[in-house]
């Protein structure tokens, strides 16, 4: 984990690109006390090992289906598909699709050990945190961790998106949702593919949406950082200071977490 000794530091959209429905604004200085926050997003090792000490059933497990993006359905789920979500079709409701089985039946995450977990619902966030002595970070923690000590930067890095012409976050690339350039396919990758921002923390922009502490409005819970499915031309959510939210018992195969804890200065 990163120490963290907290301070002040602007919090929100200085550039005003965010959406409106979101509230990422006005940007405004905001005090964070000392905390610890993961440096990477929960792995799907940590999680199976916590699968294995406590015999946890995730929300998607229990309810029997969660959501796969619609390229990244295993051949073997496709009988399992139970339809669309509206608005939304690219994404599809998954019979058997869980953190272990990311794809649906048939896939598997025994290659994928340093990979995110996904599926995870907030409740399944905070049984994990219950369970390692730890928390969910609130969502001024999240940003000011994911910051890296750059104030009002768009980025993690700072304000271009790729410098130099250098690669620093996994988003979607190509036409969205039809067709990805990416090589190897839209997905996950592991939790330290590129390199920390100036707190040591990796992948707070791209790669899985991350579950924070707070509400967002009644009966949803914010998350963080974008994910491997944002693009500039649909969902431009990988700037440090995008949030959107979901429903505390919803699960997708791009969202995940990392912990906090306090920290108590000397």
């Amino acid at each position: 984990m990163a120490e963290l000794p907290g301070g002040t530091f602007w919090m929100g959209d200085a550039f005003d690109e965010g959406y409106r429905a979101d509230h990422e604004g006005p940007a405004r200085r905001v005090a964070v006390g000392a905390f610890a926050i993961d440096t990477t997003a929960v792995s799907n090792e940590r999680f199976a090992a916590f699968v294995r000490a406590t015999g946890h059933r995730t929300d998607a497990e229990r309810f029997g289906s969660s959501f796969v993006f619609h390229h990244l359905v295993h051949p073997e789920a496709r009988r399992h598909v139970l339809g669309t979500v509206p608005g939304a079709p690219w994404w599809l409701g998954v019979e058997g699709a869980t953190w272990s089985a990311p794809e649906g039946p048939g896939s598997h995450v025994e290659d994928r050990a340093d990979h995110p977990v996904v599926h995870v619902s907030h409740d399944d966030a905070l049984a994990y945190c219950a369970w390692a002595g730890l928390r969910l970070p609130t969502e001024t923690e999240w940003e000011y961790a994911a910051r890296g000590g750059l104030e009002s930067a768009r980025y993690p890095w700072g304000d271009e998106f790729t410098p130099g012409g250098e690669e620093r976050c996994n988003t979607w690339l190509g036409d969205f949702p039809h067709r990805s350039d990416r090589p190897g396919g839209p997905g996950t990758v592991p939790v330290t593919a590129y390199p920390p921002n100036g707190y040591g923390l990796h992948n707070t922009s791209g790669n899985v949406w991350e579950w924070c502490a707070d509400a967002f409005g009644p009966g949803e819970r914010v998350i963080r950082g974008g994910s491997y499915l944002c693009h500039a031309s649909y969902c431009n959510r990988y700037r440090v200071a995008a949030r959107s939210h979901n429903t505390p018992d919803s699960s997708t195969g791009h969202g995940g977490f990392r912990c906090a804890r306090d920290r108590s200065e000397p």
